[in-house]
């Protein structure tokens, strides 16, 4: 019986090793991170954006409220719709209107209360002055 002794050799490019691999992983891992905390924020952005603008259609149905009445007393504060609602509370009152003031709020609930620090709650007056209840250095960065 004859032996064959065959050399099976590796071409320098036929494959990736470990340490290649692993330095691939750990890359993709680090930009799934990245990826994954910046479409976290733009989904609170955009629910603020559909908060902010729920609480100046309320403002616009206050002053035809008042155009109609020719006060705010008796308003009922106006309601949002389904999307905002799943992350905000109903816009409220802040005390109760007057006859030519009133002050309005939309809280956060749930995770876009824990995430939303930056601006947490908004209001708006009969003014039409906006303001946040968060850590942000003005309203305009909310609104």
């Amino acid at each position: 019986m004859k032996r064959h002794n065959v050399d099976i050799q590796r071409s320098s490019g036929a494959g990736f090793t470990l340490i290649e691999l692993l330095v691939v992983i750990a890359i993709v891992g680090i930009l799934t991170a990245i990826a994954v905390a910046t479409y976290q924020d733009q989904i609170v952005k955009s629910r603020r954006a559909a908060a902010a603008s729920c609480l100046q259609q309320g403002a616009q149905f206050m002053e035809r409220y008042y155009t109609t009445n020719l006060s705010y007393v008796n308003a009922t504060p106006p309601t949002c719709d389904a999307e905002v609602a799943a992350h905000y509370a109903a816009p409220s009152f802040v005390g109760t209107p007057a006859a030519k003031t009133y002050s309005m709020q939309i809280v956060p609930t749930g995770a876009q209360a824990t995430r939303d620090t930056l601006c947490g709650t908004l209001t708006i007056n009969q003014q039409g002055v906006r303001g946040e209840g968060g850590t942000a250095t003005s309203a305009d960065q909310c609104w």
